[in-house]
């Protein structure tokens, strides 16, 4: 018999893989309660231990028996052999691989929609075989699904991240959920010329450079070593044009109140706080996801194409066991209002970027082939300058 209250009801939550819980904060933003959390890493369960008082809290997926009676189950499932920074050894990873745990769960669960997140390269990754198994094992149990690639900085933060959402459920839409907004990236006269996000940690092939923004906060870099992006802020003072942001910037980047990975002190390094925030989702991203969940839109499927198997992973695709389709949708569900990079870091308080690190960094950029502005390769040869005097003495 239905349950007369289950429309009006808040919608429930289980939240596996969960990381210091990007997507359930924004979901509870959005209205929903979380009703379990599943995160193996000692760090990540101390954020959640203190952010998350008194919801249960699993220690790995691979002893979880069974869901619980949820409406929505998500799962940013590790991204460390999908990303291009990680070992890129794909699906079947010994971290990447923790989904089959998830695909089982499912075997034997009936949320109302499952929600996975995680980096654009699992759309490219080996001719798109990570995303074949992903939505094979959806139609395989039954699901509609679809994906989008968006990028974080539609919710507002100066942070250009693109990440995938896949959304899948038996029972509704889930196009009515990814593709229902869509406002295209806003102009480029809406971004300022006062700060340029970079890599510090690349050179040679790519700056990751962003305007307005800093580039995708990772949980490692290609160095190996959880480290912030850093910034140029052309006409600063000598020892301030090129520094880098705290861990409390990087936390209200990503859409956290500041602060918010503080417990995990108590069982790692400072340094790992990079780490639990980079492999985070953006709040706001999640918040937008849980408005639609609750209130799903309507599609336009005006300019839709069939993708036939085997075909390149589109930026916006969804399907079930019968057909796939390609969305004509951007990465930019809404735009909302921007805060600029300026004004989100506290750059009075930021690190000057290290000698060895500008010197090195600027080294590799001179070697390589990639384009830049002169006056920022000029901005870091005085920053190494200036770093290398010595400290006079009182």
């Amino acid at each position: 018999m239905p349950n007369p209250d289950a429309a009006t009801r808040p919608l429930t939550v289980a939240g596996l893989f969960a990381g210091i819980g990007g997507v359930e904060v924004g979901l509870q933003a959005a209205g929903m309660q979380t009703k379990l959390l599943c995160e193996w890493w000692e760090p990540a369960q101390a954020v959640l231990e203190h952010r998350f008082p008194g919801i249960p809290l699993h220690d790995d997926i691979q002893t979880l028996a069974s869901l619980p009676d949820v409406d929505v189950v998500t799962a940013g499932f590790p991204c460390t052999d999908l990303s291009q920074a990680g070992r890129t050894a794909g699906i079947h990873g010994e971290a990447s691989g923790m989904v089959k745990h998830l695909i089982k769960l499912l075997d034997d669960a009936s949320p109302r929609w499952v929600v996975i997140e995680n980096v654009r390269n699992m759309l490219a990754l080996d001719s798109g075989t990570a995303m074949e198994y992903l939505v094979s094992e959806f139609e395989r149990l039954g699901y509609t699904w679809a994906y989008r690639l968006v990028d974080s900085r539609f919710t507002g933060v100066p942070q250009r991240r693109q990440r995938v959402i896949f959304v899948a459920s038996r029972t509704e839409d889930p196009c009515a959920v990814l593709f229902a907004d869509d406002a295209n990236e806003r102009p480029e006269s809406d971004y300022r010329g006062d700060a340029f996000g970079f890599y510090w940690t690349e050179g040679n092939t790519g700056l990751g450079w962003a305007q307005d923004a800093l580039p995708t906060l990772k949980g490692g870099s290609g160095l190996g070593i959880p480290s912030s992006p850093a910034m140029w802020i052309p006409g600063a003072e000598p020892g301030r044009a090129i520094v880098t942001p705290r861990i409390e910037d990087a936390e209200a980047l990503q859409g956290f109140p500041r602060g918010w990975t503080e417990a995990a002190l108590q069982k790692a390094k400072p340094g790992v706080r990079w780490k639990l925030v980079g492999n985070a989702v953006t709040v706001g991203v999640s918040q937008w996801l849980g408005q639609r969940l609750l209130n799903p839109g309507v599609y336009d499927e005006t300019g839709q194409i069939i993708l036939p198997k085997g075909m390149r992973w589109p930026t916006a695709a969804w399907g079930d066991a019968t057909q796939r389709w390609a969305a004509p949708v951007s990465l930019w569900p809404e735009r909302r209002a921007y805060r600029h990079l300026l004004d989100v870091v506290d750059v009075q308080q930021a690190a000057p970027l290290s000698l060895r690190a500008t010197a090195g960094f600027h080294g590799r950029l001179l070697k390589s082939r990639l384009r830049y502005p002169e006056a920022f390769s000029e901005a870091l040869k005085l920053h190494a300058e200036w770093m290398a005097e010595p400290v006079p003495v009182s």
